[in-house]
């Protein structure tokens, strides 16, 4: 059964950093693409990163470039996203999700195929 959890949510003041993980179980994440989603109240669900499984290229939200690092740990079968630099407008429920691919990662919701419940980050004083 495919599943994925995030974990590592919280809450933090603006500035701060916070490292998301996305563990994948059923499958391996060696053959998947991984994007990172969030959703804010009231808002649309935005792609901020995602994970290529065929040579690692990465992809990042113009609004989260040079504050966010996705990366990916085979040994765990674990994906991250690490934050620096949170800022308000970052408070949002954060998904990860996974698709079949070997073509790169897109930011695009509807590609992938498996979601986690999501963990959520508030960035608040």
């Amino acid at each position: 059964q495919v599943q994925l959890v995030e974990s590592g949510g919280g809450l933090v003041q603006p500035g701060g950093s916070l490292r998301l993980s996305c563990a994948a179980s059923g499958f391996t994440l060696d053959y998947y693409a991984i994007g990172w989603f969030r959703q804010a109240p009231g808002k649309e669900r935005e792609g901020v990163s995602c994970f290529s499984s065929s040579d690692g290229t990465t992809y990042y939200a113009d609004s989260v470039k040079g504050r966010f690092t996705v990366s990916r740990d085979n040994a765990k079968n674990t994906v991250y996203l690490q934050m620096h630099s949170l800022k308000p407008e970052d408070t949002a429920v954060y998904y990860c999700a996974a698709v079949f691919t070997f073509r790169l990662c897109v930011l695009y919701g509807d590609s992938y195929d498996y979601w986690g419940q999501g963990t959520q980050v508030t960035v608040s004083s």
